[in-house]
This record gives structure tokens, C-alpha cells and sequence, in this order.
């Protein structure tokens, strides 16, 4: 079909595009880094651009923003990545869907909230303590714990299909409950703090899972 005059072509370059990523791949990783090192506040557009080796307008328009970029650095933590995968469809959270016992949907869980806490525990501490300095960053905090929520809804229904809950709990208790036991804070406390090793923490995490949810009599 012949071009029509003044028709705009599209144009995509492969090498321009390739830049791109690149350059968007190094400032999410140096704002990983500042934001991990020193805090939100404590790390400037200016500090991550340098750091990422780009020009501060550069690293201020791959993302718009500096809270957008904080968002950007908790998606790719969660999933691993930066590609368009939610996290409960990942390879590392499939044992998950695939356990056909309560007591082992609850092992692999604990598995992936040690897998989510040792990529972004420290990021979500992060996001926590700037909460209050931001609308912003205090809506991304409220983002955070509801989809924490949302994701131990998920566990618990699957819970539900292959056995039945503790006799005294209701389905929005377990999910509180397990809501409470999947915060990373844990992690941070027990691991980065006290120096549990990963296997005791998740020991620990499984049991209270365990005993969160399940009669003792299922083993």
C-alpha cells in the first residue's frame, strides 16, 4: 500500500530502544542502592543520576518522579524484575498453587515471603518511615500493605481448597492473621537484626503460619 503524503511513519529503533532500557536498568539500580543506603529523603534525583552514570534531567524523565521512582524500585524488588509479571504468577510463587495439603501451601508461602523480604524488606522500611513526609509516598505505603493483604486473601482461600481453617476462625481473621505474619518487618527484625539464619526464619515463619491457621491436629 503506497505511503499517503503526510502520513506519519512509525519508527522504532532497536538500538534506541536497547539505550533506553539501559538507562532505565541503571537508575532503577542506583536508586536501589541510595535509597537502601541513606533513605528517600536522604537521596536526591541529582545523587542516583550521577550514580547511575546519567544527566539529572535523564534520570528525572525515565520516571517522572522521584516518588514514581521509589515505585518503580518496590515493583522490580517484589517480582524480581521489570517485566510485566505479577508476583503470584511467578516460578518462585507456583509451589504455592501447586501444595494439595494446607500445611504445605503455608511451607511454600513462607518460602516466598522470605524470598519478597530479602529483595525489599529494606525498601519497605524505607517507604514506611517517609510515609508521613509525602502524600505520595504515604499512598504507595497504603498501596503496600492492602496488596500485602490482598495476597494473604489469596493464600489463605488456597489454603481453603485443599483443608479446612482452625474451627474458631473465620475467613477474615485467617486472612488478618496471615496478613500480619507476612510483613518483610519480620524479617528485618529477626534476620538483619538478630542474625537468624534464613532456614530458622523460615522454620519460625511456617510454624506460626501453622498455628495461625490450622488446627494442631492437621499436621
Amino acid at each position: 500500500m503506497p505511503e499517503v503524503k503526510g502520513q506519519r511513519r512509525d519508527y522504532r529503533s532497536p538500538l534506541r530502544e536497547e539505550a533506553a532500557r539501559r538507562t532505565r536498568r541503571a537508575v532503577v539500580a542506583a536508586a536501589t542502592t541510595l535509597f537502601t543506603e541513606r533513605g528517600y529523603t536522604g537521596a536526591s534525583l541529582r545523587d542516583v543520576a550521577e550514580l547511575a552514570g546519567v544527566a539529572r534531567p535523564t534520570a528525572a524523565a525515565v520516571f517522572g518522579s522521584k516518588p514514581a521512582l521509589l515505585r518503580q524500585v518496590l515493583d522490580e524488588a517484589l517480582a524480581g524484575d521489570d517485566e510485566p509479571v505479577p508476583v503470584a504468577r511467578r516460578p518462585w510463587f507456583a509451589p504455592v498453587w501447586e501444595a494439595t495439603h494446607p500445611a504445605d501451601v503455608l511451607r511454600a508461602y513462607s518460602e516466598v515471603c522470605l524470598v519478597i523480604a530479602r529483595r525489599a524488606g529494606r525498601l519497605f522500611e524505607v517507604t514506611r518511615r517517609a510515609a508521613d513526609e509525602s502524600a505520595e509516598i504515604g499512598q504507595l505505603w497504603v498501596t503496600l500493605v492492602q496488596n500485602r493483604r490482598a495476597g494473604a486473601e489469596m493464600v489463605v482461600r488456597k489454603v481453603r481448597e485443599t483443608g479446612p481453617l482452625r474451627r474458631d476462625l473465620d475467613l477474615d481473621r485467617a486472612i488478618d492473621a496471615l496478613w500480619v505474619l507476612n510483613d518483610p518487618a519480620h524479617y528485618m527484625a529477626l534476620v538483619v537484626e538478630r542474625g537468624w539464619s534464613d532456614a530458622e526464619f523460615t522454620a519460625w515463619l511456617t510454624t506460626q503460619m501453622t498455628a495461625a491457621l490450622l488446627d494442631a491436629s492437621v499436621p
